[in-house]
């Protein structure tokens, strides 16, 4: 199975040693064991690569991916994996003392980062942030390094994926916050596949069936800082 991920702890990332981990990338590993395929292949991808490498088959699943009725139309998604709320990354302290997209909109000044073909761009426009507020990134880190350094006031993405980045780099001048959910309710998200293939589609929803929820599930997501209320919101 070829398994395209990005760079996105807590969901897929790299070790200094090159090793893929993560709560999607363990996952996604787990049922291709559980389907006895022979090679798990993982491919290191930009988000906008992924629903296209799907399309002209450079991949057979990517990491999990909120569900929408636009990307239904290009490909398939399995089960959900996870259901999670948005979060903005901040600078350190907050200087604009912002809570989530409609502050981001009230603020004059403040800038919005977001990744291309994210569904946090379209967030942001719904909760009033002015389209020439925001600026459009193609990753995760390059984003984060905005705010860092003062291009932008805040980044739009998975709270989850905010933790995951600021946790791991202790020292940088980086906070993140959570969306109210009057602004952004918990979203679902799940393993895409290329349109056509049902069968494949079927298989790694049994066993998604069988694992998520399960002991062993529990204990991966909690070494990547999900609560168990967290895997509830899937059962």
């Amino acid at each position: 199975m070829k398994f395209a991920y990005l760079q996105e702890p807590p969901f897929c990332f790299t070790d200094g040693a090159g090793k893929l981990g993560g709560c999607d990338a363990v996952l996604a590993e787990k049922v291709c064991q559980m389907l006895d395929l022979e090679n798990f292949s993982p491919i290191e991808a930009e988000f906008a690569e992924l629903l296209p490498g799907l399309v002209d088959g450079r991949w057979d699943m990517t990491t999990g991916l909120f569900i929408s009725e636009e990307r239904g139309k290009l490909v398939d998604f399995t089960r959900p994996i996870w259901s999670l709320p948005d979060g903005l990354m901040v600078a350190k302290g907050n200087p604009l003392e912002l809570n989530g997209y409609r502050s981001v909109a009230q603020h004059p000044s403040a800038v919005l980062a977001v990744i291309s073909g994210q569904i946090q761009h379209q967030t942001g426009l719904q909760n009033g942030v002015p389209p020439q507020r925001i600026r459009i990134f193609a990753t995760q880190a390059e984003a984060a390094e905005a705010v860092a350094a003062g291009h932008v006031d805040a980044y739009a993405s998975v709270a989850m994926a905010h933790r995951g980045y600021v946790n791991g780099r202790a020292g940088a001048p980086l906070a993140f916050i959570d969306v109210p959910a009057s602004e952004k309710q918990p979203a679902a998200g799940a393993f895409a596949l290329a349109k056509g293939n049902d069968a494949l589609r079927r298989r790694v929803d049994q066993c998604l069936g069988d694992l998520l929820g399960s002991a062993w599930h529990r204990e991966i997501m909690s070494q990547y800082g999900f609560s168990d209320d967290d895997v509830d919101r899937l059962l």
